[in-house]
């Protein structure tokens, strides 16, 4: 009786599965893109950070790109749900100054913390609830609805306060200056964000709703989502993570300022995207967020160091999320074909 056993060159019927660099080697662009590109665009831009200016490694340095990066990345983490139900949230900036400098407000007139802090988030629920009510109960494009609570709340922040900045806070610097050991309370605050939105996306029924409205909002519809529902959720989780940024932000700066936050909503939109979030809705991450808040932290920092013109800044930021978008699509379509 001859053997069956299979021989070089012979398969068992199984198709062995390439695993380690093995794998990544048979990956076309797309897919390598997909998986790992975020985090090869961050250690790029570290590494080449690190060499265009000698004092980027310092220590001293690095905890300021992190402090630096807390804001961006709470309004980050917010929009990620916005933007993977394929809606859009333009009104970033103008809520956190309004969150903010109300939270310093309150803090001024009574001296209590945890009102200040209610204050603050109680504000960004109403922004949030109001933006997502709109949205779901007119129908009309988030983009409309957000760019008017733009002007409505940069509008009612500077009628409050007549433009005047709020001063006489007290204590209320600790959230954005204090530490816990040597580490920032703003980054303590950041970390707990993160993961409660990475368990809210990734183990809650809520998440896996957010993914299947912003794939296919129809077949969520057939399949007995609420889909209102879900998007008004996430505008309001979306608010309080934007008061909270305010929040820090006013700390930070020991000052309520009714003129901050202009064009913080560019830098976290680039954030998600050049995270990987896809501005088609249905795909992103928490943490390719977070990384994305990094990579945006670090080349805002490193052109500072490099005292390179601001309006130069704006158009580098603006390439970075056109070039961002270009590869998403890219990648989406290259995916497509490989499947087909």
């Amino acid at each position: 009786m001859s053997s069956t056993a299979p021989t070089l060159g012979q398969t068992s019927g199984t198709i062995p599965q390439r695993t380690g660099w093995d794998a990544i080697r048979h990956m076309g662009f797309a897919e390598i893109y997909r998986k790992y590109g975020t985090i090869l665009i961050f250690i790029g831009i570290f590494i080449l950070a690190s060499v265009l200016d000698e004092t980027f490694l310092t220590a001293g340095n690095l905890t300021n790109v992190l402090r630096q990066v807390v804001v961006v990345s709470l309004l980050a983490c917010g929009v990620t749900f916005i933007i993977i139900l394929g809606h859009i949230d333009v009104s970033l900036g103008s809520v956190l100054a309004l969150c903010g400098t109300l939270a310093a407000s309150v803090m001024s007139m009574t001296g209590s913390l945890s009102l200040a802090l209610g204050a603050g988030v109680l504000a960004g629920i109403v922004t949030g609830l109001l933006n997502g009510w709109v949205v779901t109960y007119f129908k009309i494009p988030s983009f409309i609805m957000t760019l008017a609570m733009t002007t409505v709340a940069r509008g009612a922040i500077l009628l409050y306060t007549a433009g005047v900045p709020v001063s006489d806070l007290g204590h209320f610097s600790v959230i954005g200056q204090g530490f816990i050991g040597p580490v920032p309370i703003s980054v303590i605050i950041l970390i707990a964000v993160v993961i409660v939105s990475w368990v809210l996306l990734n183990r809650t029924q809520f998440g896996r709703h957010v993914y299947a409205v912003g794939g296919n909002i129809k077949a969520a519809q057939a399949s007995g989502i609420d889909t209102d529902s879900v998007i008004r959720k996430a505008f309001i989780y979306n608010g309080i993570l934007v008061a909270i940024a305010g929040i820090v932000l006013m700390s930070r700066v020991n000052s309520g300022q009714p003129a901050a936050g202009v064009a913080y909503e560019f830098d976290a939109i680039t954030a998600v995207v050049v995270g990987g979030t896809s501005l088609m809705g249905g795909t992103g991450t928490i943490t390719g967020t977070v990384i994305g808040a990094m990579i945006i932290g670090v080349i805002n920092n490193i052109l500072n160091l490099m005292n390179v013109s601001s309006y130069w800044q704006m158009i580098i930021k603006g390439l970075i999320i056109a070039v961002a978008v270009i590869l998403d699509v890219k990648t989406k379509s290259a995916g497509a074909g490989r499947k087909a």
